[in-house]
């Protein structure tokens, strides 16, 4: 039977112990600057940096990555031989290998750069009571990884990995569940409450991703509930805050107060968003109040009050930034030199994909902030979903392969430069 740890008084007034308070003059930062590639590429050889510069090259035009992903679905479904080819090109950008073994080499590697890794198990597209069941599996099997080593910060899971979104999405509207729904959604919530337990257990903390607003409400609700249950002695279980809906600030007010009444860290991750267009094209189809902020201007604001907002009070929430924003780091960076936080305070992070923005990652571990690098792993074949979100992001994103192919130029010219000298 299962039995709950102990939970602490809701009186929050004295946690000095876990989160300290501002380091009054703290001073000795060293600056941080997006600029230096010497500093983004030092891990990459030659080699490896060509071959990253002729693949944003590509995923830099629009076309060819929407003409890519068309060939690549067809030869895929018509099991042609193209999985070495993916393999050795976009999945070796961005993924760390097909299982957790064949990460090992990538978690070295960043941790020689004092980058940690999330390892991301990102399985997509299946929907049966089985591969709930797998999938849990090897999201322990993360956990227990992170729990050897301070190599690996966070594990990390999304809920419909292990659950129907269809019974997710009928949760959030209110309908009423047969008996068969009933069992299937305790079966959910066991497996929810296995990780997040798992993760209390073995002293990792642990994100549960944001997904779409449809299912959204069904998640937060999961999630909170694992924070009044795990989150009392430490922050243990972290939820996603989407900055791209314009409800997310006033939720994350809401969700604070809440954690303070109850007396549980709240665990907050920071993104600005990953279903802009999807989220749009649903609320006009089905006719009802677009989730998305009006403008990008909004998004970013909105991204940085919540920085802030979390700064204010870090007796209670610890916080990691996931953002591509060179801005957005360097907003938090400098408020954390204002209120005197010390850039490796454990309760503030950074974390970017691999494969991506190594500029703003390496350069802040550099400068001594707590930096980790999502590591996507998976077989090449049930992965590909996930590398064909990346690559649209990347499209979609305004500038975004624009300022990786720049930054990787620029790199190869300083280096062809120091060797002429």
């Amino acid at each position: 039977m299962y039995i709950a740890p102990p939970k602490r008084s809701t009186d929050m007034s004295n946690r000095s112990n876990l989160m300290p308070e501002a380091v009054q003059g703290f001073t000795n930062v060293k600056p941080v600057s997006f600029e230096d590639t010497s500093i983004a590429f030092s891990s990459q050889s030659d080699f490896k940096l060509r071959k990253t510069y002729w693949l944003f090259a590509l995923m830099n035009k629009g076309w060819v990555v929407k003409l890519g992903t068309f060939f690549i679905k067809i030869a895929l479904r018509l099991h042609l031989p193209i999985k070495l080819l993916i393999k050795n090109t976009i999945f070796d950008q961005f993924c760390g290998g097909e299982s957790i073994r064949d990460c090992e080499k990538t978690i070295r590697n960043l941790h020689d750069v004092h980058v940690g890794t999330i390892l991301d198990y990102s399985v997509e597209g299946e929907d049966t009571e089985k591969s709930f069941d797998e999938t849990t599996l090897e999201i322990l099997r993360t956990i227990e990884r992170a729990s050897e080593s301070k190599d690996i910060p966070f594990s990390v899971f999304k809920v419909t990995g292990i659950a129907s979104m269809e019974l997710l999405e009928a949760i959030q509207i209110g309908d009423s569940l047969n008996k068969e729904q009933k069992a299937e959604f305790d079966r959910v919530m066991h497996r929810v409450d296995t990780l997040c337990r798992r993760a209390y257990e073995r002293n990792v903390r642990i994100f549960v991703d944001a997904e779409e607003s449809w299912i959204q409400d069904t998640i937060d609700t999961l999630a909170y509930e694992m924070m009044d249950r795990y989150n009392h002695e430490r922050p243990v279980v972290y939820n996603t805050y989407q900055m791209y809906r314009w409800e997310s600030f006033s939720h994350l007010q809401r969700d604070t107060a809440e954690a303070h009444a109850k007396g549980y860290y709240l665990g907050v991750k920071l993104v600005r968003g990953a279903y802009l267009e999807k989220e749009r094209l649903r609320a006009h189809e089905e006719e009802y109040q677009d989730p998305i902020q009006a403008t990008k201007e909004d998004t970013d604001r909105d991204f940085n009050m919540a920085i802030e907002f979390c700064l204010e009070h870090r007796d209670i929430i610890s916080m990691c930034l996931g953002t591509h924003n060179e801005e957005s780091c360097e907003y938090c960076v400098d408020h954390m030199k204002e209120f005197g936080i010390a850039p490796d305070d454990s309760h503030i992070y950074f974390a970017q994909l691999l494969g991506m923005s190594d500029n703003i990652s390496y350069n802040l571990a550099n400068a001594g902030y707590n930096v980790a690098k999502y590591v996507p792993y998976g077989p090449v074949d049930t992965v590909m979903p996930y590398l064909f979100r990346r690559a649209d992001e990347n499209k979609s994103i305004a500038g975004q392969s624009s300022r990786e192919f720049t930054l990787v130029s620029d790199e190869l010219k300083r280096r062809k430069t120091c060797r002429s000298k």
